[in-house]
């Protein structure tokens, strides 16, 4: 009972009142979407409350079990991953929406191979440096190895295509490469290889083209690829302080696209105002705070490598719905950790936490 008492209370209370704000948002921004496609406003609140349930008990699973096991399962999930990442590509397997093909459809749920990805590949990473630990400065033993991986995952996660995912996934593993000690020369060389290849997988498609014109210019094609931005600074604008009121918000009724998912955050704007806007960023930096907290306090190299990656995980994903829907950055579908509508995301950013705070939990023990 004594170990209950041990976890980062505060990284646990964050993560359940995110999760259940999600769920009164994702409900005031699809209602109306929900009883125009399905006749049934509730359609999407309800399988949004099934995920939430879900999340909730793989998290509280996590948290009561000794991340250290999850060394054991670093290669079979990464293998997992690999798998279902290259299985949604063939034809007639996975689901496509949107020219894009990234669910794997499982009964009457859809999964996404790449939020399992994500947390993988920061298992696998944090057990592999973990167990080289002076090969790590090697480039034959240190760093070749975690560059042929991540290639690897990145190139059947860029075929799907969803370059959003993709760049988080490679932020992700350079930064705990950094941090276990990989050198630096041969990270900056991969950085520098990789703008070329950037530049090519964005000029060389048109629809990643228009979303870097929207983000320059989106007032010069306000009907096209301009829409969406166009759309979101609208909805915050609108909020002012103290925002239109929860449900009374207006961008959501078939103006803003993808209002429950991707935009989700400037339904907040307009129904909660900056006020709420505030709140909520507030919440995912004391979230990230406290993730880097716990990394630091742990002696455990694994357990260190773990909080960390899953902690910039998080961080990256909520920094970069916000910058793009604030229209700091170009559109690129992302969604928001706990906030958006979707199962494969909020279960996986539940069961980080729940990893986190084992790891708090260790952390306490080892303290006392």
């Amino acid at each position: 009972m004594e170990l209950r008492r041990n976890f980062d209370i505060s990284v646990l209370l964050l993560a359940v009142v995110l999760s259940c704000l999600g769920v009164i948002m994702v409900y005031s921004a699809s209602a109306v979407v929900a009883g125009e496609r399905f006749t049934d406003s509730f359609h999407f609140l309800k399988r949004q409350g099934v995920f939430l349930i879900v999340g909730f008990l793989l998290m509280s699973i996590a948290m009561f079990f000794d991340y250290r096991h999850l060394r054991k399962t670093a290669f079979p999930l990464l293998l997992l991953s690999f798998g279902l990442l290259a299985l949604i590509l063939f034809p007639g397997m996975g689901r496509e929406v949107n020219g894009a093909v990234r669910w794997l459809p499982l009964g009457g749920v859809s999964f996404q191979p790449s939020e399992l990805a994500k947390l993988a590949l920061v298992i696998y990473m944090a057990h592999s440096l973990t167990k080289k630990k002076q090969k790590i400065k090697s480039f034959r033993m240190g760093f070749l190895p975690y560059m042929l991986v991540l290639a690897a995952m990145l190139l059947l996660i860029l075929l799907e295509p969803d370059l959003g995912s993709a760049m988080v996934l490679a932020a992700v593993g350079l930064l705990i490469m950094i941090i276990a000690g990989v050198k630096l020369r041969y990270l900056f060389s991969v950085v520098l290889m990789m703008i070329p290849f950037l530049y090519f997988a964005i000029a060389n498609v048109p629809y990643r083209r228009e979303r870097i014109l929207a983000f320059l210019n989106p007032w010069k094609a306000p009907d096209s690829y301009g829409y969406q931005i166009i759309q979101s600074q609208i909805a915050f604008e609108a909020g002012g302080l103290w925002g239109q009121g929860l449900g009374e918000g207006k961008q959501k009724l078939f103006y803003l696209p993808e209002a429950h998912t991707d935009f989700i955050f400037s339904v907040v704007g307009e129904e909660l105002g900056f006020i709420g806007v505030l709140v909520v960023i507030s919440m995912f930096l004391v979230l990230i705070v406290q993730g880097f907290r716990i990394a630091l306090n742990t002696e455990d190299p694994f357990g260190r490598y773990l909080a960390f990656g899953l902690t910039v995980l998080l961080g990256l994903e909520a920094f970069l719905n916000v910058a793009v829907v604030l229209g700091l950055l170009p559109p690129k579908g992302m969604a928001l950790p706990f906030l958006s509508y979707g199962g494969s995301n909020l279960i996986c950013s539940l069961a980080a936490v729940g990893i986190l705070l084992s790891i708090s939990s260790r952390n306490a023990e080892v303290e006392k």
